[in-house]
C-alpha cells in the first residue's frame, strides 16, 4: 500500500517531456490495457481511445492546444474521444459482447438491454455527451495512476480546442468528441515543476465520516 502512495506523490503534470525518451512497447502496451480495463457506467465504455504517433499530425494539434509543448515533445499523446448522439444500437453491440464473452442466450439479456435504453436513450444530445464524458474521465484517472506505477510521467490535458481537433481528426464523422488528451513519457530534467511540493487539501478537510 505505502509503494503505490509513495508513486502517487512521485507523479505530477508533467509541463517539460524529454523528446528523445520514448516509452517501451510493452509498457505502452500496459497502459492500453488498463484503459481497456477501466471501469464505465454499465459496462458500455462510450468513447474511443486514440494513439496519436504521427509528428506531423502532433505538430499540426499544438497551435489548436494553447501551444503546449507537451503534445509534441511526449513520447506519446493519447487522445480520449467521447461517443456523440448515440443510439441504442451501442447497448445492443455491448449486450452481443455480454452473450458472446459470457454465453448467455441473447434472449435473457434483453429485459437489461431495455432498462439500459430507458435510460440513457431519452436524454438530450448535450446529456448524453457529458454522460459520456464522465466514463472518460474514469479511464484516464486509470490510466495515469498504472503509468505512475511504472513511473511513466503523464499530463492530463482539457487546454485545446475540441472542435479543431474533431475537424484535423474526422472525429465528427465517427460520432465522436474530443473529450480529453493524456501525453504520456519521461519528464525533462528542465522541468521545474517536478520539484515543487505536491499541493493537495489535509485529510481532515478532504474527507468527513458520516
Amino acid at each position: 500500500m505505502a509503494q503505490i502512495l509513495n508513486k502517487l506523490k512521485w507523479r505530477y503534470a508533467t509541463k517539460k517531456f524529454d523528446s528523445t525518451k520514448k516509452i517501451p512497447d510493452d509498457d505502452l502496451n500496459t497502459l492500453l490495457e488498463a484503459t481497456r480495463l477501466s471501469a464505465s457506467s454499465y459496462g458500455l465504455q462510450p468513447y474511443h481511445v486514440f494513439v496519436v504517433e504521427n509528428e506531423e499530425i502532433r505538430a499540426k494539434l499544438r497551435p489548436f492546444s494553447w501551444g503546449q509543448s507537451q503534445i509534441t515533445d511526449a513520447s506519446h499523446l493519447i487522445l480520449f474521444a467521447s461517443k456523440t448522439g448515440f443510439n441504442g444500437e451501442m447497448v445492443d453491440r455491448y449486450l452481443e459482447n455480454v452473450s458472446h464473452t459470457r454465453k448467455i442466450p441473447a434472449d435473457a439479456l434483453k429485459g437489461y438491454g431495455d432498462f439500459m435504453k430507458s435510460k440513457l436513450m431519452d436524454l438530450s444530445d448535450a446529456d448524453k455527451e457529458i454522460w459520456a464524458s464522465k466514463q472518460v474521465y474514469l479511464a484516464l484517472g486509470n490510466v495515469m495512476t498504472v503509468a505512475a506505477e511504472l513511473e511513466i510521467d503523464t499530463c492530463p490535458m482539457e487546454g485545446f480546442e475540441p472542435e479543431k481537433y474533431n475537424e484535423l481528426l474526422g472525429l465528427a464523422d465517427k460520432g465522436l468528441n474530443a473529450a480529453v488528451a493524456l501525453a504520456v513519457g519521461y519528464r525533462s530534467s528542465e522541468d521545474e515543476t517536478q520539484h515543487l511540493p505536491k499541493v493537495r487539501y489535509a485529510k481532515e478537510e478532504l474527507i468527513s465520516y458520516i
